[in-house]
């Protein structure tokens, strides 16, 4: 397959859980060598993905504080840059991002494919969310802000999915972007045992170079980097601890994993994370 970047080949680096890992012979992205189907994203977010541990969540819910907070250092941040506006978050879950978005001035609407995820956004936070991903998401509203937290990594169509998010965000708008930096230290360190490595969740790994290269094509540009403060509860790390050591030689560590209290909250080591903010260039 070529790269979905750069269109240059990709070779074939490892297998993981049955699925090639592929690197591009030119900008180094990685991804799954993998033809999707077109219900993939269905496949992959349904009920269990957040409360069925493994790759996923143990309890999404049981996460709302971390995470809300989690969104309100992100709009307080961007306040750096522009003023409170509307905002797009992608891959919203249940909304705690967004309600984080919120509690900082800024006002939108939430994404998610998971219907019991928006019902919650919905019904028990008020906000607003609508059904389905963004490769197939249409609008008439642009936003100041389309927000990819975690996110930018699982889309089955990366591509797709960009073009509609430049479709709807405003001339001098921004994308904010966390994901995981296949370059960092520990990455290369781990090498096919990092956690992040987890198909078929889990489809693209990027660093900021490579992320930046992507961006380009939809005419935005750097503002900033840096790395996200980021906290799970104590069930989430025994999670996925527990889904990644029983397939490797330190198996024999799960029965520790019991020790951790579940509402425990764990900051997480953040030197393999990063954010971006980038901007819309002004079209005449």
């Amino acid at each position: 397959m070529n790269c979905p970047i750069c269109n240059n080949p990709t070779r074939q680096i490892f297998q993981k859980y049955g699925y090639w890992i592929v690197e591009c012979v030119n900008c180094l992205h990685r991804c799954v060598e993998l033809a999707l189907p077109a219900d993939h994203t269905n496949q992959i977010y349904q009920d269990d993905y957040f409360k069925g541990g493994g790759a996923g969540y143990p309890d999404y819910l049981a996460e709302e504080e971390i995470l809300t907070r989690h969104g309100r250092q992100y709009g307080s941040f961007l306040q750096k840059y522009t003023t409170p506006g509307t905002i797009l978050d992608v891959g919203a879950a249940a909304g705690f991002l967004l309600k984080g978005f919120q509690d900082s001035g800024w006002r939108g609407i939430g994404l998610e494919p998971n219907s019991a995820m928006v019902s919650y956004g919905r019904d028990n936070l008020g906000l607003e969310m609508e059904i389905g991903g963004l490769e197939n998401f249409s609008s008439d509203r642009r936003f100041d802000l389309v927000s990819m937290i975690q996110v930018i990594a699982h889309f089955s169509d990366i591509r797709q999915a960009l073009r509609k998010a430049a479709q709807v965000t405003k001339n001098n708008g921004f994308w904010l972007i966390e994901s995981w930096n296949k370059e960092s230290w520990i990455a290369r360190v781990l090498g096919d045992q990092w956690h992040e490595y987890s198909p078929p969740s889990v489809l693209h790994w990027f660093s900021p170079s490579d992320l930046s290269l992507l961006v380009a094509q939809y005419g935005f540009s750097e503002v900033a980097r840096g790395r996200p403060a980021k906290y799970l509860n104590g069930a989430h790390v025994k999670s996925i601890l527990g889904y990644k050591l029983q397939s490797s030689s330190l198996s024999w560590l799960q029965g520790g994993l019991k020790l951790i209290p579940d509402q425990m909250v764990v900051p997480y080591p953040n030197f393999d994370l990063f954010w971006m903010l980038f901007q819309k260039k002004t079209v005449s």
